[in-house]
């Protein structure tokens, strides 16, 4: 791409400084034309029109060059040369200029003075002219291709930026994609841990515990039954107060990246009763077996757990939002 852009330049320098140059030897003819319109022609002979750069100059060289010929008397055997500056300055509107050079076309008509040496050299610059259109076609041509490859670079560039920027959004949403599933799954870890902590901490009397809840609730049996139903839950709850509720707070600590320590510090002013209601409810007990717990009713029990998920989620939640999945 920058090899390319550096031809360009190159080729656009060189065609300015040649132009130049020719330009330099056209003020020198226009300045002999007066006091020297022989050495004026020659000068104008001189120069090599087919390396012409511009169809401005050439335009002025054929206007120079047909005055030329007609101060010294000179007949062509073309209108070949007048006819590229009375092209020029019609199709480019210079009035001027344009009736100038068809009166130098009638005149070279109008004489009638052969020279077979001017004659030659006429034909020469005929060539030369031909040469030129030629060379201009040619470099029309290379510019045009120039052109398209510069604009298809171009698009090629801008495609390709693209494309990596694509890639970049793909690799960052792969990447995500692949810290969410991490997170997922050491979610679910934490949730194994802790469920597999649990039953090995409470795997006697929480079982006992959570059957005895349910049996009370549906037994059918005689008062007796459930008088030593009631006795053995009774027993099983105040041993899980005293002995077991510690390590039930340290095993969902432990399995839940201290979530209870995080409510400790952003709710200062919870309630001991509000928070053991928490650690029952991350430990995944049921309503029921909860109720028994704190020996409250069912109604009680919803009721607290609204007005507690109510609190956390305006004091906790705000930096530990999975405070609110334990609801």
């Amino acid at each position: 791409m920058r090899s390319l852009l550096y031809i360009v330049f190159i080729f656009v320098i060189t065609g300015c400084s040649y132009g130049g140059s020719k330009t330099s030897r056209l003020d020198e003819a226009r300045r002999l034309m007066q006091s020297d319109p022989a050495a004026a022609l020659s000068t104008l002979n001189d120069i090599d029109i087919s390396q012409f750069q511009d169809s401005a100059v050439m335009a002025e060289w054929a206007l120079l060059y047909s005055e030329a010929m007609v101060i010294n008397r000179v007949s062509a055997p073309t209108d070949t040369i007048v006819n590229i500056a009375v092209d020029y300055y019609g199709k480019h509107n210079q009035p001027d200029l344009y009736r100038k050079a068809s009166r130098l076309k009638a005149l070279i008509k109008a004489t009638d003075n052969r020279d077979d040496l001017a004659t030659a050299l006429y034909l020469r610059k005929e060539k030369e002219f031909m040469l030129y259109r030629e060379r201009a076609k040619l470099e029309r041509y290379i510019l045009t291709g120039l052109i398209i490859i510069l604009i298809s670079a171009v698009i090629i560039v801008r495609m390709k930026q693209r494309l990596k920027l694509q890639t970049l959004k793909n690799d960052a949403l792969m990447a995500e994609a692949t810290g969410l599933k991490y997170q997922i799954d050491t979610g679910r870890d934490a949730i194994g841990r802790m469920e597999k902590k649990l039953r090995g901490l409470l795997e006697t009397r929480f079982e006992l515990i959570d059957s005895l809840c349910q049996t009370y609730y549906e037994s059918q049996g005689t008062k007796i039954e459930r008088k030593a139903i009631v006795e053995k839950v009774k027993n099983e709850i105040e041993s899980l107060r005293t002995d077991y509720f510690p390590k039930m707070e340290q095993a969902v600590n432990d399995c839940r990246h201290n979530i209870l320590v995080m409510v400790k510090d952003n709710l200062t002013d919870i309630k001991p009763d509000d928070y053991q209601l928490l650690v029952f409810i991350a430990s995944g007990l049921s309503t029921r077996t909860i109720c028994l717990l704190l020996d409250e009713s069912v109604n009680v029990i919803y009721k607290r757990k609204s007005r507690l998920k109510a609190r956390l989620k305006e004091t906790v939640a705000p930096v530990c939002p999975e405070i609110l999945d334990l609801f």
